[in-house]
């Protein structure tokens, strides 16, 4: 029977502001400069991100069903432009095989930066049989309309991600506007 209601090929939106990588091919171009550092989940399902590695086990870690501390992992984080939603958004990237295989690229001469390239990530199969290759498309330009919405778009400060704020709250800073104002912080508790 035709489905005269729904296009065939008709695909649920899912657009939000992080890069999710679906079944299939996954393909972005990078932006940014990436931010990197560790991360875990706590036990309310927030991220809790650091710069550097936890000295110990944080008390609020997420735990699995037989009440062992979830593992604390090594995040990438960068802007992406993804083609599949024609959108920008923040990628963050956990998993090690996907990150030493981006590292290669950066480190081939032949490759370099991927900001250069697009790249395609390819996720095959679910939970722990997922698998992951990435795969990088042939050096081209960024095309003008994606510089342009990357430069006029979203203000996203992805080191708000390493304070738990949201990267896409822009940060407001009052500024003295007379050089000569003086402000008198005795009486101001920075505590």
């Amino acid at each position: 029977m035709e489905n005269l209601f729904l296009p065939d090929n008709y695909v649920s939106p899912t657009q939000g502001n992080y890069m999710k990588l679906r079944q299939g091919e996954n393909t972005f171009r990078v932006l940014s400069s990436a931010i990197i550092g560790w991360e875990y989940w706590t036990q309310d399902n927030k991220p809790v991100r650091s710069k550097t590695l936890f000295k110990s086990t944080p008390v609020d870690i997420r735990r699995d069903n037989n009440g062992n501390p979830q593992k604390i992992k090594h995040f990438w984080a960068f802007i992406v432009w993804n083609y599949d939603l024609n959108s920008i958004q923040i990628m963050e990237i956990t998993q090690s095989t996907i990150q030493s295989n981006i590292k290669t690229l950066i480190d081939n001469k032949k490759w370099g930066f991927p900001q250069g390239y697009d790249i395609t990530i390819v996720r095959d199969g679910e939970g722990l049989d997922t698998s992951y290759s990435v795969v990088p498309s042939p050096h081209s330009e960024v095309e003008q309309s994606i510089l342009d919405e990357y430069n006029s778009g979203k203000n996203i400060n992805l080191e708000a991600l390493y304070d738990g704020n949201s990267p896409f709250e822009e940060t407001k800073v009052k500024q003295i506007e007379d050089a000569d104002q003086v402000v008198d912080v005795r009486g101001i508790s920075f505590n």
